[in-house]
């Protein structure tokens, strides 16, 4: 069975989408019929996307509440609605907590859980409003397993699916959609940054290291309408390419 979306007409944002799985999701996302806004702070990245048919770009910082809202905000009255939100962007310093800067620890949260969370807000009235929309933020096996010199990054993902659980039982009486994807180990420049020489082996040699493609497909389905389903987490614990190459 091969599973076909049919995107026309949705407009899909995608924060941290000028690179890794954001990046794919986007491309694919468009490719479906989509009008796809990526948010991101990657200017070299997103200027690589200028040309892409179905992709128009903005910068944002998504710690920056006031920023997320004025930009999401001109995306909703450019394009008259968002129908889908995929919160990817996030950072991952690798150091031990105990050398661990304030300002380091406080802008892992700022990005990876406060980002979230300003997404959220700036765009779930608009759907609230329509009944209709689906959100999508990552989380990570780090969350319950945790990783030596990952304390933040696992703390801030762990914190997102009691966010998110909750968050999404306030809003699904107005059937609005709001799941995780729990995406495994993917090669993406920021895997690449956080995980050189023995931690890349050591993932390898155990569940896999995926490419981002891999985890479009249940990105996609979350976005549609078949995915009846809220306060969920897709985990996706073993690297299977979803294509042979």
């Amino acid at each position: 069975m091969r599973a076909r979306f049919d995107a026309a007409g949705d407009v899909i944002v995608v924060t941290g989408g000028a690179n890794g799985i954001g990046l794919a999701l986007a491309r694919a996302a468009a490719q479906a019929g989509a009008r796809v806004v990526v948010c991101d702070v990657d200017a070299a990245a997103m200027a690589a996307l200028s040309s892409v048919a179905g992709i128009s770009t903005r910068r944002l910082d998504v710690s920056d509440r006031a920023a997320v809202f004025d930009v999401l905000g001109g995306v909703e009255r450019e394009f008259g609605k968002i129908d889908g939100l995929v919160c990817a962007a996030a950072i991952q310093p690798r150091l031990p907590v105990h050398e661990m800067e304030p300002a380091t620890w406080d802008r892992v949260l700022r990005i990876n859980l406060d980002g979230v969370v300003w997404c959220y807000q700036a765009v779930v009235a608009g759907m609230i409003a329509r009944r209709s929309g689906s959100i999508v933020a990552f989380t990570s096996g780090l969350a319950q397993q945790g990783w030596p010199e990952a304390s933040a990054y696992a703390a801030s993902k762990a914190a997102l699916i009691a966010f998110a659980k909750s968050a999404a039982k306030e809003i699904s009486r107005h059937r609005v959609r709001f799941n995780l994807v729990a995406p495994g180990v993917i090669d993406t420049p920021q895997y690449r940054a956080a995980n050189a020489g023995a931690d890349d082996a050591r993932w390898r040699a155990s569940v896999g290291v995926g490419q981002p493609e891999d985890a479009v497909g249940p990105l996609l389905f979350l976005l549609s309408d078949e995915a009846t389903m809220t306060a969920s987490i897709i985990s996706r614990d073993f690297a299977y390419a979803a294509q042979d190459g």
